[in-house]
């Protein structure tokens, strides 16, 4: 029996995965994992990806071996290394879950056209998102560029169950490739290791995913709409890096959460509409590929934004204080103490509250003056759940240059944005000990005045 060869890539789980289950059908399922940092338009992982992948990486391949489904690991171009496997071992199948990104999409086309001209079945599945970005129009055939009728169309669509995880198989019982050595990867932090905050906070794998979901739809589910605002409680999922890595699918949190519809209050829809924000992000992602490089709304080239290391000085100064204010931010040393705590969070545990983000991301391209990419690249390199599509979408969100974006006089001032969503200070004071002693900075930057600038920029903007 010829082997048949299943592609993982972000869907790291043996549940609801219809790739999987396509190449256990077969008889003799094999899995591969490449490590891809070399084909064209591919966005190398940020630093905090690379350890969650590592760890996600030991997780699958137990995952897999209690299926009796071999894990290879193999590092290079794609294209490549899956044409090399599949034909070092006689595969007579090879399966993978879809990826959106246009650099993706390119590459796997590649493979199946080698596959079908090589005489092998190859086939995707649709394993990441509720509904495909081209099945998806407004009544005019094109995408939509607004939240709200978006989740209205797509929540009225039917979807899938999930699936089992297959049963166990016999395997492959043929000699195998070889496989490289996860450590050899240099996938964790070396001289010095920043991680530990990320082992306390998280164990990634499928197991601690389902353990998140069983327990936020069991106990916080029904006050969503309430606590999820509060980075004072512990109000949210924690389910993003999950779902970005595929350890759960959305169809498997969509399934969950709908048992639950009869708790009174609305939290259920407003959790909901969280995953239809996250397809929302990637239906942009489709059809804009340079979603992380580019303006949605072209208008915004023109806003005097601030390239800390040479490609312009905002409305707020010189190249040099905008590279000071940057870092400021990054350490979390603004002086204002919610966004500092954000940064602390973030640079501690790999994740940062969302209402924390929009008040830090807020700062930094309105009152400091700083340009949106600058932020969606230190959110890159230092989030666990940075995905290619949520991560630069949001940043445009904030900042006003993105598909049904905050208005951009919707500047959050992160003094009150702290009395309303963590009133007794707890948050703050977890991380932020110095608040009340000489040693916490003053403010950076006035907001009322850094405000007016922002405005007057943006009112000076071509219409």
């Amino acid at each position: 029996m010829k082997p048949s060869i299943v592609w993982f890539r972000d869907d790291l789980r043996a549940t609801d995965n219809p790739a999987l289950r396509a190449a256990a059908e077969d008889g003799a399922a094999v899995a591969l994992y490449v490590l891809d940092e070399e084909s064209p338009g591919i966005r190398p992982l940020g630093g905090a990806s690379r350890w969650w992948l590592h760890h996600s990486l030991l997780a699958l391949r137990e995952d897999l071996a209690a299926l009796g489904v071999p894990l290879l690991l193999r590092r290079g171009r794609a294209a490549e290394i899956v044409r090399e496997t599949a034909t070092a071992m006689g595969s007579g199948s090879l399966y993978w879950n879809r990826r959106y990104g246009e650099a993706e999409r390119t590459l796997d086309a590649g493979i199946k056209a080698w596959a079908r001209e090589s005489g092998m079945h190859s086939e995707s599945f649709q394993a990441s998102l509720l509904h495909e970005p081209w099945a998806v129009t407004t009544k005019q055939g094109g995408p939509f560029k607004v939240f709200t009728p978006f989740w209205r169309t797509v929540s009225g669509l039917d979807f899938r169950d999930p699936l089992e995880a297959p049963e166990p198989g016999r395997g492959f019982s043929g000699r195998l490739p070889e496989s490289e050595e996860l450590d050899t990867w240099g996938l964790l932090p070396r001289n010095p290791d920043w991680s530990a905050g990320l082992a306390e906070s998280w164990q990634p794998g499928s197991a601690q995913a389902h353990e998140l979901l069983d327990d936020f739809v069991q106990h916080g589910l029904a006050d969503y709409s309430v606590n999820r605002d509060r980075p004072d409680l512990p109000g949210s999922s924690r389910l993003s890096p999950f779902l970005r890595w595929g350890q759960l699918s959305p169809f498997e949190v969509r399934h969950a959460q709908q048992g639950r519809r009869r708790e009174p209050g609305d939290g259920a829809a407003v959790f909901a509409s969280e995953l239809g924000w996250r397809e929302f992000c990637w239906h942009q992602y489709f059809h804009h590929p340079d979603l992380a490089t580019a303006n949605l709304r072209p208008g915004f080239d023109h806003y005097p934004w601030a390239w800390p290391g040479g490609q312009g000085a905002g409305p707020l100064g010189e190249v040099t204080e905008a590279a000071d204010l940057l870092r400021a931010w990054q350490e979390g040393r603004t002086g204002f103490p919610m966004v500092d705590a954000g940064q602390r969070q973030l640079w501690h545990t790999g994740w940062m509250h969302n209402r924390v983000r929009m008040v830090s991301a807020s700062l930094l391209v309105k009152n400091l003056g700083i340009h949106w990419q600058v932020g969606e690249q230190w959110f890159w390199d230092t989030l666990v759940d940075a995905d290619p599509a949520s991560n630069p979408a949001n940043w445009q969100w904030v900042a006003g240059s993105g598909a049904d974006a905050s208005p951009f006089f919707r500047i959050f001032n992160p003094e009150t944005q702290a009395a309303k969503f963590d009133p007794d200070g707890r948050y703050v004071g977890r991380w932020i000990p110095e608040l009340s002693t000489a040693d916490y900075p003053e403010p950076v930057v006035d907001l009322k005045a850094s405000r007016r600038e922002a405005l007057d920029a943006y009112g000076s903007l071509p219409r």
